[in-house]
């Protein structure tokens, strides 16, 4: 006979989740010691339960396959909950399990006890209590596969003595799945798309691993190629057909390219801000969510299949003679010539664009590069020259600072690559201790901290509504002081001068390193368009702000 807790630990390795993040604590520590037992699990000791599911969510995202965070009863799991719903809507399959009191106690206002599966109702898209040994290896399974077809976050929480109590484990019967290709008509669309004279592939997750035949179908049409934040890296920036981003991360070709469309095709993408798509232009849109087709947009025709099984079509369509895109190289030079002016201004305090850019340079064509919220998305969608190599991880969807490091963790142990995590001053300081995580297994991730002083994008966001800039002041600690005394090696970037040599150094670090870039906290992360509307009331906003320092 074997344990509930080893019951779910075995489970969990037929499924081969490699690691489980998370602390121990009183409520889970059989499952903590089932753990220690398996020479198949990992376990990584994270300094905040959120890190732990941060961490998880990353590595699934990278993955694609399952992964794992536990927390304790009562406050330990409700750490969890964060970095659980990044995973839900980024589309990341999570198993977290909790720790519960024991079962007798259920009801009893207990110490720490808490309604964990009641606060996980919303982020789960399977959530339940084993409360019988014998449901145990059924509910883990199901969890699971429900985590995995349904990609999201399953939980299931754990009363400590039902953690103890025996259970019969039965070997899992070995299933054979079959690869599964479709046969796809296209014939509603290839009238459609040899028809037209503008088209437009706007590209988002979904889109990944479709590198190769998204750029044969993009020349073929000789269709720009615009990306929301997810799709970036899928191409390289530097390909005459990729435009940049779109939204307000954006780049002006992508407007220009979207404004002049006469077919849009969406691969992969249910792009949110509906502000910045066409309104009376055809519509193909290609996503395996059939729940996502249509949800922004008006759909002439719709494919609820995998984006690589949609470009098949590039062996029936016609290669235009003319190609869009090259009608629009004179706007893209002319929007990587105002980027690079940026870029390559010699002022002190640093320009942050000079920052990413200088970045993607010195790093490896492979790397994984993760990145926190605020203005330091900005820098990366749009200053970090992507080889078409490289995985960018963002939490792109629930947009929470705080990523950045914990994310890096799971890409570090995922992929074994060069990982480097851009943050700004206010994310790290909130999961900071991740990188003692990061030095206590030996991760070589490094770290790039933009101090600015500022929450710097919700002071812009402020100052774009029309109120002065207030709250919005940081006091920061010697990131470099700090780097070190986390077992890090700590390089400062104040001047241009000294920027490709202290990159080169920081990156060519063989354990874990952190640069601290001291940058001007008033570069403002303009949109590509900015309304009358906004731009009076950032004039107005700023003008306040000057009558106040009066």
């Amino acid at each position: 006979m074997t344990s509930v807790a080893e019951v779910i630990v075995k489970v969990l390795e037929e499924n081969h989740v490699e690691r489980i993040y998370g602390l121990p604590g009183d409520s889970i520590d059989p499952l903590v010691d089932a753990v220690r037992k398996s020479e198949k699990i990992k376990y990584i000791q994270v300094r905040h339960e959120e890190g732990a599911a941060f961490a998880a969510s990353a590595e699934s995202k990278i993955t694609g396959g399952p992964t794992a965070c536990m927390g304790t009863s009562g406050p330990g799991s409700i750490h969890l909950v964060n970095g659980l719903y990044d995973a839900k809507m980024d589309h990341a399959p999570v198993i977290a399990l909790s720790g519960q009191v024991e079962s007798d106690m259920l009801g009893h206002d207990y110490f720490q006890e808490v309604n964990l599966v009641k606060l996980m109702d919303d982020v789960a898209v399977f959530n339940q209590m084993i409360v019988n040994p014998e449901n145990a290896e059924y509910l883990m399974r199901r969890a699971i596969r429900e985590a995995v077809t349904k990609r999201g976050v399953a939980h299931i929480n754990l009363p400590v003595d039902i953690l103890r109590e025996s259970a019969d484990y039965h070997e899992p019967k070995t299933s054979v799945v079959p690869k599964v290709e479709y046969t796809v008509d296209f014939s509603d669309v290839l009238k459609m798309i040899n028809e037209s004279q503008k088209p437009v592939i706007m590209i988002g997750g979904g889109a990944k691993g479709s590198s190769t035949e998204l750029n044969e179908f993009a020349e073929k049409l000789g269709a720009p190629v615009i990306y929301a934040l997810n799709g970036k890296g899928i191409l390289p920036d530097d390909d005459p057909k990729v435009m940049g981003g779109i939204g307000l991360l954006g780049s002006k070709p992508s407007i220009e390219a979207i404004d002049e469309a006469d077919l849009l095709i969406m691969l992969g993408t249910s792009f949110p801000y509906v502000n910045f798509l066409p309104k009376n232009t055809k519509v193909i849109q290609v996503d395996l969510n059939p729940s996502n087709i249509g949800k922004r947009i008006g759909v002439d025709v719709e494919y609820p299949i995998p984006v690589k099984d949609f470009l098949k079509i590039r062996a029936e369509v016609k290669e235009k003679g003319e190609k869009h895109y090259a009608k629009l190289q004179k706007s893209k030079k002319e929007w990587i010539s105002d980027l690079e002016k940026q870029e390559k201004e010699d002022s002190t305090p640093l320009k942050p664009q000079y920052v990413a850019y200088l970045t993607s340079q010195k790093c490896r064509k492979d790397a994984v590069i993760v990145t926190d919220v605020g203005n330091v998305t900005m820098w990366t969608a749009r200053h970090f020259r992507a080889s078409g190599q490289q995985t960018f991880l963002f939490s792109s969807w629930l947009g929470s600072m705080g990523f950045g490091i914990p994310a890096g963790v799971g890409a570090s142990l995922a992929t074994g690559k060069q990982v480097i995590s851009f943050v700004g001053d206010g994310g790290f300081a909130m999961t900071m201790m991740e990188m003692i995580t990061a030095k206590k297994y030996g991760l070589p991730m490094k770290v790039v901290v933009y101090n600015n002083t500022k929450l710097g994008m919700i002071k812009f966001e402020q100052e774009v509504m029309g109120y002065p800039e207030w709250g919005v002041d940081l006091v920061n600690p010697d990131f470099v002081k700090l780097a070190e005394a986390m077992g890090f090696t700590g390089f400062r970037l104040e001047s241009h001068d000294e920027g490709e040599s202290v990159m080169e150094k920081f990156l060519s670090v063989e354990g874990p390193a952190l640069l601290e870039a001291v940058v001007n906290p008033n570069e403002r992360p303009m949109p590509p368009k900015l309304t009358f509307a906004q731009a009076e009331k950032y004039v107005l906003s700023i003008f306040r702000e000057k009558l106040e320092r009066i």
